[in-house]
This record gives C-alpha cells, sequence and structure tokens, in this order.
C-alpha cells in the first residue's frame, strides 16, 4: 500500500500533543497505524518536546504538559474502559478493523441512496463527535458538495477521485470550505471511507442536502 496522501504537519502535532478534537484524533490514529512516515513525524514532535521539557524548570510547567505532549493519539481516541461493543457490520474478505476503532460502537450498515450506504460511529468517552463510516459502490458518487467547517476523510478500502487528485487505500484528506467537490470512486471496485465533520456538509441539491440531515452530515 503506497499513501500519497497525510495530515499535515499542524495536524501531526496536536497528535503529539494530544490536543485533537475526538473525531480527528481518531482518524488520525487510523491513518498512523498503516503509514510509518507519519508515525516518524510523530516521534520527532514528541522527542523535541521532551528536550524542551528537559531544559526547563519543573516549577515553569503546568503540571499535565508533559503527560499531554506525550500521550500516544490512539490513547485520545478511546476511553479508559472497555465498554460493551457491539457487533460490527461486515467488510470486504480480507479487510481487518483498524486496531484504533477496537471501542467504538459501530452501527449496522443502512442504505442512503443506489450504491451508498452508512455507518454510525460512536466514541464512548465522546458520543457527540460527528464521525460516520461512508460504503460507496463501484463508479458511484457523492452529491456535490462544501463544508461548513472541516470534513476530515481516512480511505479503508477502494479509491475515489474528486477533482483534485485521486485518493486510495490509507490515504488521508482534509477540506473546509474553500473546498467544492463530488467524490466518485473508481470503477475497479468499491470504496469505504472514516469520515468526521465539525460543522455540515453544504450539498447543492435539496435532496442531498434531506439526505445528509438523516446521517448527520
Amino acid at each position: 500500500m503506497v499513501i500519497r496522501h497525510h495530515p499535515d504537519d499542524a495536524m501531526l502535532m496536536a497528535c503529539a500533543a494530544g490536543s485533537h478534537t475526538s473525531g480527528a484524533a481518531l482518524l488520525t490514529a487510523v491513518h498512523l497505524e498503516g503509514c510509518t512516515r507519519c508515525q516518524g513525524i510523530v516521534r520527532d514532535f514528541e522527542h523535541v518536546a521532551g528536550s524542551l521539557l528537559a531544559g526547563q524548570s519543573p516549577a515553569e510547567l503546568p503540571v499535565d504538559l508533559f503527560a499531554r505532549l506525550m500521550a500516544r493519539v490512539d490513547e485520545s481516541a478511546v476511553p479508559k474502559t472497555s465498554p460493551r461493543v457491539d457487533p460490527r457490520p461486515a467488510l470486504p474478505p480480507g479487510v481487518d478493523w483498524p486496531r484504533s476503532m477496537r471501542h467504538c460502537r459501530i452501527s449496522r450498515w443502512r442504505v442512503l441512496g443506489p450504491g451508498l450506504r452508512w455507518s454510525r460511529v460512536r466514541l464512548p468517552d465522546d458520543p457527540s463527535a460527528n464521525i460516520v463510516l461512508l460504503r460507496i459502490g463501484a463508479g458511484k458518487c457523492l452529491p456535490p458538495h462544501t463544508h461548513s467547517g472541516v470534513e476530515l476523510t481516512q480511505v479503508l478500502v477502494g479509491a475515489f477521485d474528486d477533482g483534485r487528485t485521486v485518493f486510495g487505500p490509507g490515504d488521508f484528506d482534509a477540506t473546509d470550505g474553500s473546498v467544492h467537490h463530488q467524490p466518485v470512486v473508481q470503477a475497479s471496485g468499491e470504496c469505504i471511507c472514516l469520515g468526521a465533520v465539525d460543522g455540515r456538509l453544504v450539498f447543492d441539491s435539496l435532496l442531498a442536502r434531506w439526505a445528509g440531515a438523516l446521517v448527520g452530515l
């Protein structure tokens, strides 16, 4: 698997500092599982933070700063306890759920339209986080839209082209109101993406807005 699209340095620094929102923390953790490049960058940020702390007087630092800086991102994305996890929806043969999602509650696949299914992802420690899985058939697409906030996407299976570039397995994308796009899944097979939305997707058509409201997007 060749990963071409990654979280930017600001997101990886937030990962090292443990300052992500819950949705961003989960998607970054899933990305890090398969990306040695970003794993190395996060380690570098942690080493720099540790070096800076070593040169400071402890009395000048907040008591919890070291713990926040050195916390691993997957620890920030999951609760301290192990809640009951419901049976997960099926994935394609040979595809496993990311380890970072082991504590998530994932609903069954629900039909949203022809060739389009979705599933709600719940974090036990932050039920309000707006995280979904989208499963889109080969050659199918999402309706054209922009964003009222930030939309993060981590590709788990397959690939799509949204007019800017192609995003394949392991790729990460971050978009906001400056991006208007229509993700189209490649004809070679279905695509499954994990998404976290801060705000709403702003669809062009009224029908798409109605469907998006059902999902919470």
